[in-house]
């Protein structure tokens, strides 16, 4: 994965998540990656410095790039990032729930298979058994190792909700 900070051709500034950089320069060119404020198509990635590790003793520093703007804003186009809109409000309550009834649909109408999903997942992957709805709980290295044989899986939506 990789982490890009965005800006818009309007100088909103965004970040998000992508497979590689050529997910994101695909998605980009098909005019997928869109501004979370203004939903310009127009975006590009801004100038990001990467963190440099620190001397063997002391704390390392993440990986994870550090955004540096590439274009002065004027001042009345930036929201902060702590600052939530009602269309954005609007929005994620939309696509939380959304996320939560996909999740309920896959709940009623699959099998728990719990701490067998890799095995039951191969299974019907390599024709062992036949195929059927199934979800259930892998570590991320036992994904990582699905995904590397070809077997399609993907984490159920979680929602803060469900964490408390």
């Amino acid at each position: 994965m990789i982490h890009y900070n965005l800006r818009c051709r309007k100088g909103h500034a965004f970040e998000s998540w992508f497979q590689s950089s050529s997910a994101y320069e695909s998605q980009e060119k098909r005019k997928l990656v869109s501004c979370p404020i203004c939903g310009s198509t127009e975006v590009e990635r801004a100038i990001m410095a990467p963190r440099i590790a620190r001397k063997k003793g002391r704390d390392n520093a993440s990986s994870e790039p550090v955004a540096t703007p590439a274009v002065p804003t004027p001042a009345a186009e930036v929201i902060p990032p702590s600052t939530s809109t009602p269309l954005l409000m609007t929005q994620e309550r939309e696509l939380r729930a959304k996320l939560k009834e996909l999740r309920d649909h896959i709940v009623k109408n699959a099998d728990n298979v719990g701490d067998s999903f890799p095995n039951e997942a191969r299974k019907m992957h390599y024709g062992d058994i036949e195929h059927r709805p199934i979800y259930g709980e892998a570590s991320a290295d036992e994904a990582k190792a699905l995904i590397d044989e070809g077997v399609e899986v993907m984490p159920l939506p979680t929602l803060p909700d469900d964490r408390n």
